[in-house]
């Protein structure tokens, strides 16, 4: 179990008297007799503390969508690893299926009724809670009400969306009014896009500041996906020019960078000695995802360039990979092919344990700059369920209980959390770490 699984929550007797001095007594004080470390270290602490009990909210953790195959496995997770007196409850449609997974968790969270087609439902929901996660997808057809009550009731938000349109449409919609009410919104905190975002990010952290940076990103995995997960991308397969009318209209709101370069361009196929595989270029969410940190956070430079890629050790399991993808791709286009398709695998289906205690994945980053070169990895079990679910749940605790940077607004997990989010991830297993240096 990680060391931080079972920690109370950091508001002690102590730290009470010492905000006592630091925000009462210090001011009156005039300011200017404060040192920058202890107007600092106030300010600080204050963030802390009014992130913990600022607040009247009722939960602090709301699992919506928790009786799907990734949202109980993030029930599960949650409940095993919550920190003491952690205020959570489960949420859905089916309150037979709700009452069914309590018995199965520890803790006995509470049970709550929301439903997407009910927008009331959703926005009590916001309302009572400090965070909200969502499994509910295809966030296209599914997400947006949730994500407009969080933005306006100033709750934190995050999903497992790997739906390039969905994100884009929602900065568009409810940045701004996130930014408002400091409501965080989060998007893909999963397998889309953890790994590949805070493994960039670490990656850079190990290179030079203040230098043109190239990272690569080559992804590895054994794994099968659930219903949900086909589900959703076969919705995307079908909505090719509603993806790339939603990343204009992105383009349009979006401000540009002053100063500074951060782009993600989609490469071409080769054999990339430097992890000896073949690489194919990924056209996922996960390449735009990394671009979108790098434009915020100067840590990586004044000209950063990320490309994406599968690393495939032989061709032709290489080629037929791409032609099985291109198939499904073209049967998405036509509406009889789709819905077999997605007969096939229902959403709430998904590999048995035994399976996925089979899986696996690796995400290897090259990174180069100011004269030096860094390989890193980012590793772990089962990719789109067991991972998944502890990416989630543990991302779902760090909004609510780390000391992390203010921010608001449609935000990455590298910018909202970090150091923060990977210290807590490597302490419940997934690897980080610096493979060679030279």
């Amino acid at each position: 179990m990680p060391a931080h699984g079972r920690r109370a929550f950091p508001c002690t007797a102590t730290a009470t008297s010492d905000l006592y001095v630091d925000l009462v007594v210090r001011p009156l004080v005039p300011h200017a007799s404060l040192s920058h470390r202890q107007r600092r270290f106030a300010h600080d602490r204050w963030g802390v503390m009014s992130r913990l009990n600022g607040t009247a909210r009722t939960y602090d953790i709301v699992l919506f969508g928790a009786t799907g195959f990734v949202g109980a496995l993030t029930a599960e997770y949650l409940a095993a690893h919550a920190p003491e007196g952690l205020r959570w409850a489960i949420a859905g449609r089916d309150e037979e299926k709700l009452a069914r997974l309590r018995e199965r968790l520890s803790g006995a969270p509470d049970v709550l009724l929301a439903d997407v087609a009910d927008p009331a439902s959703l926005r009590e929901l916001a309302r009572g809670a400090r965070v909200v996660a969502t499994t509910v997808g295809p966030y296209i057809l599914h997400g947006e009400e949730l994500v407009a009550a969080c933005a306006d009731a100033g709750t934190d938000y995050l999903d497992l969306t790997g739906e390039p349109e969905f994100v884009d449409l929602m900065y568009v919609r409810h940045d701004a009014r996130a930014r408002e009410t400091g409501a965080r919104l989060v998007h893909a905190c999963g397998f889309d896009s953890i790994p590949h975002d805070l493994g960039a990010y670490f990656t850079v952290r190990q290179l030079p500041e203040d230098v043109p940076l190239r990272v690569d990103g080559f992804v590895r995995a054994q794994a099968m996906f659930s219903g949900g997960t086909f589900a959703s991308a076969l919705t995307q397969f079908a909505r090719g020019r509603h993806i790339l009318a939603a990343a204009r209209d992105r383009g349009r709101h979006e401000p540009r960078l002053v100063g500074r370069r951060a782009y993600a361009p989609l490469s071409t196929p080769r054999f990339a000695k430097e992890v000896g595989a073949w690489a194919l270029p990924l056209p996922t969410i996960d390449a735009q995802i990394v671009q979108r940190s790098a434009r915020v956070l100067e840590r990586y430079g004044p000209d950063f360039r990320y490309r994406h890629y599968a690393a495939v050790e032989r061709l032709p399991v290489a080629l037929g990979g791409v032609t099985a993808v291109g198939a499904v791709f073209a049967a998405a286009q036509v509406p009889p092919a789709r819905r077999w398709l997605s007969d096939r695998i229902k959403p709430g289906e998904g590999p048995s344990a035994a399976r996925r205690a089979k899986s696996w994945f690796s995400v290897r980053f090259v990174g180069e700059g100011g004269g030096r070169r860094v390989f890193t990895e980012v590793a772990g079990g089962d990719p789109g369920y067991g991972e998944t679910a502890k990416m989630f749940a543990e991302s779902a605790l760090s909004l609510a209980f780390d000391d992390l940077p203010e921010t608001a607004g449609q935000v990455t997990t590298a910018v909202a959390m970090g150091d923060a989010l990977i210290e807590r991830l490597r302490g419940a297993g997934i690897t980080f770490r610096v493979a060679a240096s030279r």
